[in-house]
């Protein structure tokens, strides 16, 4: 097999990948999202703001990443610096799910 039959091979197989990742990636339901902004309206406008954005108190939400659920779990989770408190015994992971929803939704 020559090198362009093998990268050919290989660009085959990258693209059916990402295209398989990005059909099988979950979308948000409304019900979820519509739950996630009542939590989020609860227990995160407070410091975030109404609408994810409070200047100069809390990070804009609208901003984050929509493809890093990861950081997001992680930092509600165990919150961040002195400004962030952790809800990780507050929250189940259900519903840091649903607030993953809203965020990524943008309101």
């Amino acid at each position: 097999m020559t090198l362009a039959s093998r990268m050919k091979c290989c660009c085959v197989y990258v693209m059916t990948a990402l295209t398989f990742s990005i059909m099988c990636t979950p979308i948000a339901r409304a019900d979820d999202i519509d739950e996630g902004s009542a939590i989020f309206n609860e227990l995160c406008a407070p410091c975030h703001g109404k609408d994810m954005a409070n200047p100069g108190l809390a990070f804009d939400l609208r901003t984050f990443p929509h493809d890093d659920p990861t950081r997001f779990r992680t930092s509600v989770m165990n919150g961040k610096g002195q400004g962030m408190p952790s809800w990780k015994d507050k929250l189940t992971p259900e519903e840091i799910d649903l607030l993953w929803a809203y965020v990524k939704s943008g309101g």
